[in-house]
């Protein structure tokens, strides 16, 4: 999967069926949010000013070790929702928020349909 371009061939899923191809470009995105601890950690950089941390700022939040959260950061920036840049021994992690809102829309459905009424 391409990082710079995390899931642009994706359409809406109530618009037409995802081939495999794009299945397998997405699935590694949601099952990299589908861990808590990955969900919270992108929780905590998105919340962030500029929404963007430190991996030293995560590490208290958690009663994990650093290598553990290391590895879930590895793999947050591996599916493509956080991009990582290391400024002198720290290492910065920033949410992609166009990777984020692709992955919302793919949730999107194109006709709004009331609920079915419910029969007694």
């Amino acid at each position: 999967m391409s990082i710079s371009d995390p899931i642009a061939c994706c359409t809406p899923l109530a618009h037409e069926p995802m081939s495999a191809a794009d299945a397998a470009q997405v699935a590694p995105m949601l099952k990299a949010l589908a861990d808590p601890v990955r969900l919270r950690l992108m929780s905590m950089v998105m919340s962030r000013e500029g929404a963007e941390a430190c991996a030293c700022e995560l590490l208290p939040a958690f009663d994990l070790s650093q290598p553990t959260i290391s590895h879930h950061l590895k793999v947050l920036h591996e599916s493509g929702l956080l991009d990582r840049e290391k400024r002198g021994v720290w290492v910065y992690f920033r949410a992609r928020p166009e990777a984020l809102a692709a992955l919302g829309s793919l949730f999107a459905t194109t006709t709004t349909t009331a609920p079915a009424a419910v029969h007694q």
